[in-house]
């Protein structure tokens, strides 16, 4: 893709710039973080799943918060860089799921 070149997302149907803030190629929707299965190896554009990739949790990769989805055909994770223009009140919400349903009770962690 030139630069300048849109993508309508697989999941909202917005039109997205692929190369904000000087990136190479945006992965992901920045309204609804969804994503496209395009790529067996990040950035090698040559799957041909084409599924639709749902954003399941945010993870720490180096220094960079990266927002980790799951292909819902294949069933295939990826990980794929935050952007400056990503939704941030999704990305928090996507954050903090694993703390508002804890596998074991808060209230009685020893201090």
């Amino acid at each position: 893709m030139a630069k300048g070149d849109e993508f309508k997302c697989v999941y909202c149907g917005r039109m997205v710039d692929d190369q904000p803030y000087g990136t190479r190629h945006r992965n992901h929707c920045p309204h609804c973080l969804w994503s496209k299965h395009v790529d067996d190896r990040p950035g090698d554009r040559r799957s041909d799943c084409g599924g639709k990739m749902e954003p399941i949790s945010i993870a720490v990769r180096e220094e960079d918060w990266v927002v980790i989805h799951r292909c819902q055909s294949c069933g295939q994770l990826h990980l794929n860089r935050i952007a400056g223009d990503d939704n941030a009140a999704l990305l928090i919400s996507i954050a903090a799921r694993p703390l508002a349903n804890p596998p074991f009770p808060l209230d009685r962690l020893p201090v």
